[in-house]
Parts: C-alpha cells; structure tokens; sequence
C-alpha cells in the first residue's frame, strides 16, 4: 500500500515541499500499533499536571476531604509516658478537577492507580502524634475517571493519650485521633466523614482482638475551630474506646493477696497463749512484703496518681500490721508475769461481763465467777491459820507445853512460811487466770471487728471494680 502511495505523495512534494512530512507520518502512523490504555492514561492526565497546587478551577471552591479510620490492633499502652500505639487502617477521599477524563477514549478504562508523588494530596496530619511510626509506604493512590481519589493506607500511630489508670485492671481508656490540615484553612480544604457515623463506631472487621486490649467502639466528632481569631480550620476528631481484660492481672495479683489475707484470718483461731501465732503473723507479713516487691513492676506507674489497686495492696498491708499488732497486744495480756496488779474492776465489767453478752460466748458465766474458787481457797487457808482462835483446850495445852522447844518454834515458822508461799502463788494464778480471761474475750472482740474491717473493704472494692467492668 505504500508503494502505491508513493506516486502520490511525490505530487504532493512537488506541490508543497514542506507538507511531506506531516503527511507521511499521518498516513503511516494509523497503521502504527497503537500504545497500552493504561500508558496513554497516565501520559494523559501527568503530562501537565501541576501537583504544587490545589486540583481546583476556581480557586474559590473548596476541597471536600473524606475520611475514614479502621482500628486494626492495639500494641501498646504506655502508662508511665502516656502513649498509645496503634495500628490504623486510614482512608481519604478527595475530588481531583485536573484527573477527569472519558473512558470511551481509553478503551472503556474508568479506575488508574497513581504514583502518590505526581499528584497532590492534602497535608492532613494528627495533632496527638508523638513519633513517627514504622508504617509501610504505599506508593499508589486509586484515581476513577471522574476525578475521585482514594488514598488507603495503614499507619502505625503513636499518640499522645490522658490516660486513666485509677480503675486498673478494669479500666476503660478513650484516647483521640484529630485529623486536620495543617496550613489550609476550612475554606481550602474541608473534612467530612466517608461513612456514617454509626458504621465506624461499631466496626470491628479488620480488628484483632487477642491482645490485652479489646476495642469497644470509635466514636466520630466533626469540629470547626479558630486559633486566635483567624481564619476557621476544620477537624475530624475520632475517639478510640478501648478496655483491658483484666483476667492476666486478677489471677497474678488479686487472688494471690486475697489468699494471704485469708490465711491472716484464719490465724486468728491458733490458741493466743502460744507463740505460734506471733510467728505465723509475721512470716505471712514477710511474705506479703515480698508478694508487693515482685508485681511493683506490673502495676503501671504515672506522676498524676496510684491505681486503686496499689491502694488495695497498701491497706492490706496495714491491716497485716494491725493484725500483727493484735497478736502481740493479747499475747502479752495472757502471758502476764507474776506481781502483776489484779484486772481493774472496769475491765472486768466491760469485757468480762458486758463484752460476752454482745458477743454472745456461752461459757459467760465462768469468766464472770472467775474468781470465787481462789477466795475459797483463801477462806479455807485463814480457817486453817488461825491457831490461836481454832484449837481446843487440849491442843492449846499441849500447845503451850511445847512452846519451851526452839526446835519446835522454828518447825512453825517454816510451815508459816509455806503456807504463805502457797497463798501467794494462788493468788499469782488467779491474777494470770485473770489476764487471760481478759486476753482471749479482747481476742475475739478485736477478730470480729478485723474480721468486720476486712469484708467492707472487700465488699467496696468488690462493687466497684464489678461496676467497672460491666460499664
């Protein structure tokens, strides 16, 4: 066919030597194979496309900017440097006027990805970012032939949180992700939120949720705001509500304490008279001490407070202590040494008598009539010590017939003495019987006012954390 042209072009030539060229190349570039859609596209929409300024004709139109956030997994939750580092599924949604083309002339192609650097992209940025992330680079963005660009990404986000540590293990944190364009003011560039706002907050699709922390919902806000009365910026504000399970923390930390308070109360019923209940109070006191040396590092630690459960731990503790305290106060009320003072009189009607009544021991009665068996004894040794008044005349005869022996005399001096040592370490015993009466009726009454302290404690922090963890 182009040698049958060539007849004709050399006319032509002849008639208009400059025109040759041009029609060479249109005559033989129809028949020339022809470049890929997707080429011809890209060529198409880059070769004078301007990425330094905003896609728009009229500068007075407004970027509308769509966003979209999927929480894919929580990593970490640093308390003491209040950080929260996730990993975020984040979509934008922009309307390019300059990347508008029709699809019949491109072989019916209505979607071309983009290398991210050729176009502009709007400088949207978190305000809690704290550090850059390890996020991967995705090069491309989605371009559809009406202009509409998607720009989908995953970041991983270190942000600044307040976080609330009081309530820990059960606590709930809510930490912010603020979107906004960091130059452009909401006449530029404006946010708006690419689904409803009830599909993101309970969008649990892409989240991994075998972690120590599990997504409650996200929770979206659209905010206009002003720095010192100049121009207005729009923010898109999401609120990522998270909570820990706290089953790891209950069983390494709660039940281990609660089983040594339970063995502190149980002590209570060794005999107060021995030492081995003195010696169990201060081994579990040393055991707890080291319980709280090895989860300090668990508990997470802040300069703005203490989580109730280090409060917990502190008030076990003290109530170790007071328990302890206890023990050695009875202990040494039992163990009374000799020439001690009888029991005052007011001790004995408080807690001998008023003090069994409301505790309702039964053997009341013993404690009451404590001493009457001593006095007997008492009466029956002055019975027996009045020589002079309790003889006959025949023993008093025989008596004053033998008061001339020295040998004699000093045989009733030794009896007299005797019998004195015999009453006084009576009366000794009926002191310490006393003393011990008293130590274990103040022994049950101080266990059944620990015992008392101990389940409101634990009937408060009970009904708070159940709270908690169902709120």
């Amino acid at each position: 066919m182009a040698a049958s042209l060539f007849p004709l072009l050399t006319l032509i030539a002849a008639s208009s030597p400059v025109s040759l060229p041009l029609l060479v190349h249109a005559c033989l570039g129809e028949h020339r194979p022809s470049e890929p859609a997707l080429r011809r596209l890209a060529h198409h929409l880059l070769a004078h496309y301007q990425k330094g300024t905003r896609p728009v004709r009229d500068w007075r139109t407004t970027t509308n900017v769509a966003l979209d956030l999927m929480v894919y997994a929580i990593l970490s939750v640093d308390e003491k440097n209040q950080v929260l580092t996730t990993y975020i599924w984040y979509r934008q949604h922009w309307t390019d006027e300059f990347l508008k083309w029709d699809p019949a002339h491109f072989d019916n192609l209505t979607e071309i990805s983009l290398p991210v650097e050729s176009i502009w992209v709007p400088d949207i940025l978190i305000n809690e970012f704290v550090d850059v992330g390890k996020s991967p680079h995705i090069p491309y963005v989605y371009v559809s032939h009406h202009g509409e660009v998607q720009n989908l990404k995953p970041i991983q986000v270190m942000t600044a949180c307040s976080l609330d540590i009081y309530n820990f293990p059960f606590d709930v944190q809510n930490c912010s992700l603020t979107f906004t364009s960091w130059l452009h003011h909401i006449r530029d560039i404006n946010l708006s939120l690419w689904r409803q706002p009830e599909l993101v907050k309970f969008d649990r699709s892409v989240f991994m949720n075998q972690g120590e922390w599990e997504l409650l919902y996200v929770l979206s806000r659209f905010r206009e705001f002003s720095v010192k009365s100049s121009d207005s910026y729009a923010e898109m504000k999401f609120y990522v509500v998270i909570r820990r399970r706290p089953l790891f923390y209950t069983v390494s930390l709660l039940l281990p304490s609660i089983f040594l308070m339970v063995m502190d109360i149980v002590g209570f019923y060794l005999p107060p008279h021995s030492g081995e209940r003195v010696s169990f109070k201060i081994t579990l006191l040393l055991g707890y001490s080291v319980f709280l040396i090895i989860v300090s590092d668990t508990l997470p630690a802040t300069a703005v407070g203490t989580p109730l459960i280090g409060i917990y731990f502190v008030v076990c503790m003290a109530l170790l202590v007071i328990s302890l305290t206890e023990t050695i106060l009875i202990v040494r009320l039992v163990h009374k040494q000799d020439l001690q003072p009888h029991v005052p009189e007011w001790v004995k009607h408080l807690l001998l008598e008023k003090a069994t009544i409301l505790l309702c021991i039964r053997d009341r009665k013993k404690f009451s009539q404590s001493r009457t068996p001593s006095l007997d004894t008492s009466r029956q040794v002055e019975n027996h010590d009045s020589t002079g008044k309790g003889c006959t005349e025949r023993t008093c005869g025989n008596r004053s017939s033998l008061e001339g022996s020295a040998a004699l005399q000093e045989v009733l001096r030794e009896t007299t003495a005797i019998r004195q040592l015999l009453e006084k370490r009576e009366e000794f015993r009926d002191v310490a019987r006393e003393w011990l009466q008293v130590g274990y009726v103040l022994d049950i009454l101080l266990f059944r006012v620990y015992l008392a302290a101990v389940l409101a404690y634990s009937i408060t922090l009970g009904t708070l954390w159940s709270v908690w963890r169902d709120a």
